[in-house]
């Protein structure tokens, strides 16, 4: 079923926080706008090597 778009947001920061509520966002059919104020999106998580407790890679 494809839903029609009801509005449009604006997601200011583009963390994994940021991100995510994109994401959600569109699913929920509306039109997403996301700022980043670096050239990169992922936050601190894309400077992480590890992640803890699981000692995971961030990447």
């Amino acid at each position: 079923m494809i839903r029609q778009k009801v509005g449009a947001v604006l997601v200011i920061g583009g963390g994994i926080s940021g991100l995510q509520a994109a994401l959600d966002l569109a699913e929920a059919g509306y039109f997403v706008y996301l700022a980043e104020r670096t050239g990169a999106i992922g936050g601190t998580m894309a400077r992480l090597d590890k992640t803890f407790p699981t000692n995971e890679c961030a990447m």
